[in-house]
């Protein structure tokens, strides 16, 4: 037999063998995988990490860049858009103003609240043992009222932006200094951490989804330098907030792998990602941005559900306090307005400049600042000012002084409404799970009808009753976020249990609930303290070494707590206001504001960008052809956290 002939017969065999194999796992039942791996993806491919976008949006600010760059590219999150046709009144949405804010009891709430931040920085002493003197607003008023700007440059040099050639879009700089008399509408399609769907122009989900893609695909190609065609050569990390509503985020992954057209997407939450990049194991991430501030216990890169609370307010609202602060005490520049995007712009950068959290600097102090729009002289403002630069952002720890009255201040995790193309979801599994319980509680029914009655009964009300579970929160939503934005405490089967109809929820579940529910209650419609909410989201942690981590780990990220003496001051209110069995086990309560050494406002991104680089993040990655087959199911699938 010739060489050849040996070879060929050795062919033979090795099929016959491979048909034999697949014979007998036909016979077994190989259960076949839910994205089953007919979609060719290398499993151990080596990912580059140049060929990864980090997008962490932000309510105010969009942080986008490779995963290998030093520092993201940041802009501001806003575009313009030219009416179609001419004529059409100019729209904007809002950014400092905000719902609530004029009505008759909000003037009454916030002077409320000035009285209680008052008298909070009176009663601590400074570091020499002395209080406190007060400065009265009417000290600084006499002499700012007196105050006349002086001419810096008869022209300020700074320009409108040139819309001479009618394009149809700007983004980012271009668009806040777009001439208010041309006809461009502006958006900010982010929104206390959720799109921003409103009734007004361009507030449809698909209208801010599509502004979403502009803005994102105009900063890719200008700024990163990729052309939109090379996309397909690059994977996307997209950071999410802590409480997210899953039909946005759905849309927004089904945008980018569809429309902007990344290869591969990981969805990951921030305060996850703020410990990636702090470098913490465990934390308590305490993220304060322009518009809301969430707060989240964070252990081992798990996020915990129990813990997560997000309050509608920020940044800005610490600006608008500043605000209306600056005029009890005459402020100089009478012609600052809330509505317009330019004079919002100089009150961020004073607020920034001026305020702080140090109880050391007291008494009156000059200041000045400058003034420069478009079409205006350059001018120079002298102003005086007294304890207005410590109550405003104080405002943060008695919301009160925001004078918001009428709307959700406090939200739990968004209840899942459903997806037609995920059947086998969390309402899927409460619906089965209840029929199992209904079965098994009908056969102890059953073998309970030889006992005496009133035994069971003994049983029932020793273990607390039934429960009330109408008293559950049922909208903790705020903002544009639809109908999808149900509240959810931890206990969402027996919250689930109560919709579907099911029958009698077990007793010490129900008992646990009512506590909860009480909790809840009490802030709910109610703002709640920055420290108040940190203290409550450490106390929904499942044990007390786990509330231990979180007491000597409080991470502090984002832009809107970038106070001189904020690290001081929120420890001296978390020590004071922890529960006294806690001093006695916690060591060291630690509060981190700059880990590293970094911005804070950057600190998710770079967890995002080490997130990229992680051997164990290969099987997070959701493909687009995966999700062009699969869909929202993938993100049940390979989501590193319970979607």
């Amino acid at each position: 037999m010739t060489q050849a002939e040996k070879e060929q017969d050795n062919g033979k065999d090795k099929e016959k063998e491979r048909e034999r194999e697949k014979e007998k796992e036909q016979q077994r039942g190989v259960k076949r995988p839910i994205a089953p791996p007919a979609i060719p993806e290398p499993p151990q491919e080596q990912i580059q990490s140049n060929f990864v976008v980090v997008i962490h949006t932000g309510s105010r600010t969009l942080r986008i860049g490779r995963a290998t760059d030093t520092l993201p590219v940041t802009v501001p999150h806003v575009i313009a858009r030219r009416h179609k046709q001419s004529g059409q009144p100019c729209y904007e949405d809002a950014w400092l103003l905000r719902e609530g804010l004029n009505k008759p009891e909000s003037n009454e709430q916030r002077q409320n609240g000035l009285k209680m931040v008052d008298q909070a920085i009176w009663s601590k002493k400074m570091s020499n043992g002395v209080r406190r003197t007060p400065v009265s607003a009417d000290q600084a008023r006499a002499y700012n009222c007196q105050i006349r700007p002086a001419v810096l440059d008869s022209s300020s040099r700074v320009k409108w932006t040139n819309t001479t050639h009618h394009p149809p879009y700007l983004v980012g700089e271009e668009a806040l200094y777009v001439n208010p008399t041309d006809c461009y509408n502006i958006h900010w399609p982010v929104v206390r951490g959720q799109l921003n769907v409103h009734a007004g122009p361009g507030g449809s989900l698909t209208a801010v989804l599509a502004d979403l893609e502009t803005i994102w695909s105009h900063v890719i190609q200008k700024h990163l330098e990729i052309p939109l065609k090379d996309l397909k050569y690059y994977r996307c990390i997209l950071l999410v907030p802590d409480i997210y509503n899953r039909q946005h985020i759905k849309e927004v992954v089904n945008m980018l792998l569809l429309n902007i057209g990344f290869s591969a997407i990981i969805v990951h939450q921030e305060s996850v990602c703020a410990t990636f990049g702090s470098g913490l194991s465990s934390a308590c991430v305490v993220d304060v941005g322009d518009q809301k501030t969430s707060i989240c216990c964070v252990e081992d890169g798990v996020s915990h559900r129990n813990s997560r609370l997000c309050l509608a307010y920020g940044g800005s609202d610490v600006t608008r306090t500043f605000f209306w602060l600056l005029q009890r005490a005459g402020f100089p520049y009478r012609d600052c307005q809330l509505s317009n995007r330019l004079d919002c712009q100089l009150l961020q950068h004073l607020k920034e400049t001026f305020c702080h959290l140090d109880q050391d600097i007291s008494g009156l102090q000059d200041h000045e600042f400058q003034t420069r729009f478009p079409e205006a002289p350059a001018l120079l403002y002298q102003v005086r000012l007294g304890d207005e630069k410590l109550q405003a952002p104080m405002g943060l720890f008695y919301p009160t002084t925001f004078g918001i009255v009428g709307q959700k201040m406090s939200s739990l995790q968004f209840r899942s409404q459903g997806d037609s193309e995920d059947p086998h979801d969390e309402h899927y599994l409460l619906a089965t799970q209840s029929k199992q319980d209904q079965s098994s509680k009908s056969a102890a029914d059953r073998k309970a009808i030889s006992r005496p009655s009133g035994c069971l009964e003994g049983e029932m009300s020793s273990q607390g009753g039934t429960g009330d579970l109408s008293d559950l929160p049922r909208s903790c939503g705020s903002g544009g976020g639809g109908g999808g934005m149900q509240g959810e405490t931890e206990l969402g089967a027996a919250h689930g249990e109560s919709l579907m109809g099911a029958g009698e929820v077990e007793e010490p579940v129900s008992a646990h609930l009512s506590r909860k529910t009480a909790i809840m209650s009490q802030f709910e419609s109610k703002a709640l303290g920055l420290d108040k909410a940190v203290l409550h989201s450490i106390d929904c942690c499942a044990s007390d070494e786990t509330k231990r981590k979180m007491y000597s780990s409080i991470l502090v990220v984002g832009g809107g707590l970038m106070f001189h003496g904020v690290q001081e001051f929120l420890l001296h209110r978390i020590i004071n206001k922890m529960p006294p069995s806690f001093r006695r086990l916690v060591d060291n309560v630690e509060v981190v504001t700059r880990p590293k050494d970094m911005d804070p406002r950057l600190i998710s991104w770079k967890g995002g960008a080490v997130l990229a680089c992680l051997d164990t993040t290969q099987e997070m990655w959701i493909h687009q052809r995966e999700w062009h087959r699969f869909g929202v199911r993938m993100l049940r699938e390979r989501a590193a956290f319970v979607w």
